[in-house]
């Protein structure tokens, strides 16, 4: 079964008709390659796969190969030759450039950094994650908040084997792909460390204590962290802090992106084993950050907190304004003070309460309720954000 992504497609086709080069970044596994053989079924089109050892000897002589293509070149696991990156720019510069392309890669900060140094403003990129609730149906929303939004962990027929794929996946990135980026960390010590961090996950990040429990130092905790943001399978939501008169968390919160992988890591196979569980809500805030971020295609994204106690979940500004998110598992979430504080020290336009139920209502003034299933409906109701082009 596929499921079609308009928005993702849309934002490729918009990089395209600005650019001669379109990025398409995300973790491996999340539809890369089907999104992209979706863009080549609509027009004249050539695909390599880095990985298939056909096509990486049809490139065994890029330039001369290369420059002979017209409409769309799509080239999937790009980091594998990072080389190509100085090529393209060379290829794109030619007057009137005949092809377009789309590179496919899963390591963000290698391809990121190397792309926007070789290709700089001929580049634009597109980050791709899991499934979000603007392309499954709302109504499946436990679903995709316990299996995460990997297309074979979510379309799988039952949970034990959405489980089963979750955990050979999990052990595939540590024990193949990690190695492939030139990483020489042992598969268990980085399985411990990322194990850890599903645990912590929802909490501000402390050094120290991780360097503690694995015995290492804080440089070292830190360079794990780095790598597994950097493969898109941990989110470090940066603190947000104004000159308001108070003292303000100055370290990130850290999240496993997928929350299926979190559940993973942490042995919850079941709808009812994680709603029994400690991390029930933490588990929820994580889900919703990821939703409300994908669906908003937004990097402005932000927590704030205060050492007094006031906090919320996920600032996000658009057009000039601050708009506050907190997200709450229950059937009847309350105003808390520290929403009412966190709506006048920074000002901000609105703040939804996400929550599991059916209903949106008034909480107070500018707070309001926003059920889990109505996330797609903020795109239309916050100012147009800019393209992400870095």
């Amino acid at each position: 079964m596929i499921i079609p992504r308009p928005a993702v497609i849309d934002q490729i086709d918009r990089m395209l008709s600005i650019h001669p080069v379109a990025a398409l970044l995300g973790p491996r596994q999340c539809g890369k390659t089907t999104v992209a053989r979706m863009i080549a079924a609509r027009q004249p089109s050539t695909y390599f796969d880095l990985e298939n050892p056909v096509d990486v000897r049809r490139l065994s002589a890029p330039m001369t190969v290369l420059e002979t293509m017209s409409g769309l070149v799509i080239i999937d696991e790009v980091q594998r030759q990072p080389d190509l990156l100085e090529l393209l720019r060379v290829l794109v510069d030619r007057p009137e450039n005949p092809a377009k392309f789309l590179l496919l890669g899963s390591a963000s900060p290698q391809l990121a950094r190397g792309a926007s140094e070789s290709l700089a403003g001929r580049i634009g990129f597109t980050d791709l994650s899991g499934f979000n609730l603007t392309e499954v149906d709302t109504l499946r929303h436990d679903q995709l908040w316990l299996r995460g939004g990997f297309p074979r962990s979510f379309l799988t027929d039952d949970d034990s084997i959405s489980m089963v794929w979750r955990e050979n996946f999990i052990r595939t990135f540590l024990e193949r792909d990690i190695p492939q980026l030139g990483i020489t960390i042992p598969a268990e010590t980085l399985r411990r460390f990322w194990t850890m961090i599903a645990h912590y996950h929802g909490q501000v990040w402390n050094a120290a204590e991780f360097a503690r429990s694995l015995g290492s130092s804080e440089v070292t905790a830190r360079r794990y962290l780095d790598i597994l943001s950097g493969a898109y399978m941990v989110r470090v939501l940066p603190p947000w802090f104004e000159n308001i008169g108070k003292r303000q968390v100055k370290s990130p919160k850290i999240y496993v992106r997928d929350s299926g992988i979190l559940h993973g890591l942490l042995q919850l196979s079941t709808l009812p084993e994680l709603q029994s569980h400690p991390k029930l809500g933490a588990s929820w805030e994580g889900f919703v950050v990821e939703q409300i971020i994908g669906v908003l295609a937004t990097r402005d994204a932000y927590f704030w907190a205060t050492h007094a106690g006031a906090e919320l979940d996920l600032l996000v500004r658009a057009g000039g304004k601050h708009y506050g998110f907190e997200m709450k598992y229950a059937d009847a979430p309350n105003v808390r003070r520290s929403m009412r504080i966190a709506v006048k020290d920074l000002a901000l336009e609105h703040l939804w309460v996400v929550y599991p139920g059916r209903y949106a209502y008034a909480l107070d003034d500018r707070i309001s309720t926003l059920p889990v299933a109505s996330i797609p409906s903020l795109a239309a109701s916050l100012p147009a954000l800019p393209l992400e082009t870095p």
